[in-house]
């Protein structure tokens, strides 16, 4: 069982940024790739970006690539997705979870993770 815990979430100003923490812990369940979704109120979930732990390939969604990057520190069991250059609708509750690949179809990331967070939010306003 693996737990995932999201956290540096909060308030930003439009143009300004925040880094997102996802650290896993548990064992008895492997995974090969880290992603992050966020869901904003009345949305579908979108997948934002994701890191296949084996190359260390990643993958963005159209809407933030440029802006955000994804990163893991190994000794920590940690993934990053920091974000900059942030915009009104980058608000959402950031969720990040496991699985054994990153499943991109269509451009879009699939939601069909192992283990996933309770997420972290958030809120891009002036």
């Amino acid at each position: 069982q693996l737990q995932l815990v999201e956290s540096g979430g909060g308030l930003a100003q439009p143009g300004g940024s925040l880094t997102l923490s996802c650290e896993v812990s548990g064992f008895g369940v492997n995974y090969y790739a880290v992603a992050w979704f966020r869901q904003a109120p009345g949305k579908e979930r979108e997948g934002v970006s994701c890191l296949t732990l084996r190359d260390s390939s990643t993958w963005y969604a159209d809407s933030v690539k440029g802006r955000f990057t994804i990163a893991r520190d190994v000794a920590k069991n940690t993934t990053y997705l920091q974000m900059k250059n942030l915009k009104l609708e980058d608000t959402a509750v950031y969720y990040c979870a496991t699985d054994n690949f990153c499943r991109v179809a269509l451009r879009r990331l699939i939601w069909s993770p192992t283990s996933w967070g309770q997420g972290t939010q958030v809120t891009v306003s002036s």
